[in-house]
């Protein structure tokens, strides 16, 4: 329970850091921003939950979960990024 109640904690303090900066940019820009946030912050805790479990097996099993956990950063991480791109174009930054 502590493990998924941390990273919604995260996610808060996140979107409040970027509502902060919505004085400074557009609303589309700053809306795609905190979705990509959310996204990796999101893929972070579930990544976190399969490491979790990993720890409690041994073995080929816990290296599977393991490399899982990996991929599912990574996936997240893929994603922010083409969200951040797209709100550097909406914005229209280079």
């Amino acid at each position: 329970m502590k493990l998924i109640t941390m990273p919604r904690m995260a996610i808060l303090a996140i979107a409040g850091a970027s509502l902060s900066l919505a004085a400074c940019n557009n609303k589309a820009d700053d809306a795609t921003e905190a979705q990509a946030d959310a996204v990796e912050a999101s893929a972070d805790a579930t990544a976190d939950a399969i490491d979790a479990a990993a720890d409690k097996m041994g073995g080929a099993s816990e290296e599977a979960m393991q490399n899982r956990a990996d991929a599912v950063r990574a996936s997240g991480e893929a994603k922010a990024d083409a969200l951040e791109e797209k709100a550097d174009a909406e914005a229209g930054h280079p």
